[in-house]
């Protein structure tokens, strides 16, 4: 039959035929049967057959795989540049804010970062020595330093131009503080803080000597102011605090601090003298802070006076006086036959009541320290003005790097009235302080003792950062 036929040729084919061996020439059974012993069937030939297939394959394989697999590789490799570079992008935008034009709360910037509220107000104190609550208000700067301190990016592209510019001394990181807002209900109007300036003896502190109708020239080494002196005098009933600043060109960084804390400034000028150096510095100082010049013409009393002298160098400095068809109030004085004085304080108050200053008497105090110093069985003694709310005895504070407890206030006047509290606009010597403070430092009053030397820690450590 024609499928036994098929069998006996696939027999033959594959040397499985009988006992003497096919035709092609492969071993039969027998030939199996006579294997030396320890032979196994394809122990030897077919083994070696087999691997030289295989390696022959895995070469052929190897090779045709090594070109492919180096194409698929680098196809890989620049995949997943790509996709690094996606993530990358990603990730930096999860990272950008955008921050909106003016001062935020501190709420709504944590919001913007994605951060808890008390996140930001804990690294608001302990990385940039700044005290807020979440309802207060943060101004720009300060609010790039904490997205940039959480490791976020601006994304605004116009804010590169004013990442230049130096922190405004109103700045939360300058103050150490955020200047909380006041209900307009609760201010009340204060007194004008008012800085005499001038060029050295000139008459500057014979005129508030004058006013004040004491003898403060005899304190001085030869008669001439090397300190800042604060006082208070009152005129028709009103408190007018005043502020004498040294003429001599060796204290211009102490013109310059009176200047950034006052409401005005009266220029005092010598009728006999004319525009000096330290005038021309006063004039600067006073625009920089940008406060209103009031001028007093001084030793008006003397024959060599010419007041129109003075007036017309004045406008060398694009100062005109009522006088001459400008707005600057000017009056002609005698500091030494106290001529004329009540016309000077007039003005003074009409300049502060077009300012219309106000402030709140019954929150807690803000202050500026004037100049501090070491007192003999005092210790730190800080000359302070409070700007804000009314300073007490027992109020713990900070003050730049330093913090304290007040032990006592005492009136910058006489220097020896012991006071119980203090208000706005209201100078006066505080005694507490654990270090020596720098003149400019803010004071503010906190909590606990607790706060104001983390406070006090964080100034000093974000100061160094900055150089100081």
């Amino acid at each position: 039959m024609w499928y036994l036929t098929l069998y006996i040729l696939y027999l033959i084919e594959t040397g499985m035929g009988g006992g003497g061996g096919g035709p092609a020439g492969g071993p039969g059974r027998g030939d199996r049967r006579k294997k030396p012993a320890g032979k196994k069937w394809g122990a030897a030939g077919s083994d070696d057959q087999r691997n030289a297939r295989r390696n022959s394959l895995r070469i052929g394989t190897g090779r045709k795989g090594n070109r492919g697999g180096r194409s698929r590789g680098s196809l890989r490799k620049r995949d997943r540049s790509a996709e690094k570079e996606a993530r990358l992008d990603r990730a930096e935008e999860r990272r950008t804010v955008t921050l909106p034009d003016g001062p935020i709360t501190v709420m709504q910037l944590a919001e913007i970062i994605d951060e808890k509220p008390v996140a930001v107000i804990k690294y608001l104190m302990t990385d940039l020595g700044v005290m807020a609550a979440m309802t207060q208000t943060v101004d720009q700067a300060t609010c790039v330093a904490v997205v940039e301190g959480f490791g976020k990016i601006i994304g605004s592209d116009d804010w590169e131009e004013d990442e230049e510019d130096e922190i405004d001394d109103d700045s939360a990181m300058s103050v150490g503080f955020v200047s909380q807002e006041d209900d307009p209900d609760l201010l009340v109007t204060r007194p004008p803080v008012v800085t005499i300036m001038g060029h050295v003896d000139h008459g500057k502190t014979s005129l508030l000597d004058a006013i004040r109708n004491t003898k403060v020239t005899a304190g001085e080494a030869g008669g001439i102011t090397q300190h800042i002196a604060a006082y208070q005098v009152e005129h028709n009933e009103q408190k007018i605090t005043f502020i004498d600043t040294p003429g001599h060109a060796a204290f211009t960084d102490m013109r310059e601090r009176g200047a950034n804390i006052t409401d005005m400034i009266i220029l005092v000028v010598a009728a006999d003298d004319g525009v000096k150096e330290q005038t021309a510095d006063s004039i600067v100082c006073a625009r920089q802070a940008g406060v209103p010049l009031l001028v007093a013409i001084n030793k008006c009393d003397l024959e060599t006076a010419d007041p129109n002298r003075v007036m017309t160098e004045l406008t060398q400095y694009d100062l005109l006086t009522e006088e001459f068809g400008g707005e600057i109030l000017s009056s002609q004085i005698s500091a030494k036959e106290g001529t004329n004085l009540d016309d000077l304080l007039d003005k003074v108050m009409l300049q502060a009541e077009v300012a219309g200053l106000q402030a709140n008497p019954e929150r807690n105090a803000e202050a500026i320290v004037v100049e501090a110093y070491v007192e003999r069985g005092l210790g730190t003694v800080a000359t302070t003005l409070v700007k804000k709310g009314s300073l007490r005895v027992g109020d713990i504070f900070a003050a730049g790097g330093t913090y304290g407890r007040v032990r006592a206030l005492i009136d910058t006047n006489d220097g020896k009235t012991r006071l119980d509290e203090a208000g706005p606009s209201t100078p006066v010597r505080i005694v507490g302080f654990e270090g020596i403070p720098s003149a400019g430092d803010p004071l503010v009053v906190v909590d606990d003792e607790q706060t104001a030397r983390t406070l006090a820690e964080s100034r000093k450590r974000y100061r160094s950062t900055l150089h100081y």
